[in-house]
């Protein structure tokens, strides 16, 4: 698998999606305490959609929300990344950065570690000149992570997507520039 990777961080290997991820990345996306801070679960078929979003978008800017491996282990452990918000707000488009990790690998700093790493990949090899970070307000891990990679907060706005969810419409937005 290791011949895959685009790149690698101390403990984790980033790749370009395969089909074989789909039923693993169904099952994290199917846990309520991963989804806590999203609308609902995913489906199989949402899951099966993403990956197809992610490998067009891999083909067309060489980046993505990468399936992450554990190098120690080689087991899939869920995506860190870099994606392109599909919704309009005021400060689309932009390239985003965002994370989504098994349960059984929280607590680990697998999110920060891979985060980090996807930054450096998007200065240094994409040139990429600034990258945003978009979460619920309540999503307090997401907001650590955001804060523990440097980027500073620009922002709170209501979420188009979420409009209709008073629990997590309102979100914050966090900005890193190379």
């Amino acid at each position: 698998m290791a011949n895959n990777y685009v790149f690698h961080s101390a403990r984790l290997g980033f790749r370009n999606w395969q089909a074989a991820d789909i039923p693993l990345m169904a099952a994290i996306n199917a846990d309520p305490d991963v989804m806590e801070f999203f609308p609902s679960v995913n489906t199989y078929e949402q899951t099966a959609a993403f990956v197809a979003r992610m490998q067009t978008l891999f083909a067309a800017k060489g980046y993505c929300y990468f399936a992450v491996d554990r190098l120690d282990t080689g087991e899939f452990i869920g995506f860190i990344g870099l994606a392109d918000p599909t919704y309009e707000a005021h400060f689309t488009p932009c390239t985003d950065i965002g994370w989504r990790l098994a349960k059984t690998h929280w607590h680990h700093g697998f999110a920060t570690e891979g985060a980090q790493r996807c930054l450096q990949y998007a200065f240094t090899t994409l040139h990429l000149s600034e990258i945003f970070a978009i979460a619920p307000k309540i999503n307090l891990p997401s907001i650590h992570v955001m804060k523990k990679i440097g980027m500073q907060q620009q922002d709170n706005f209501m979420h188009p997507l979420l409009a209709h969810d008073e629990r997590l419409r309102e979100c914050v937005l966090f900005r890193v520039k190379q």
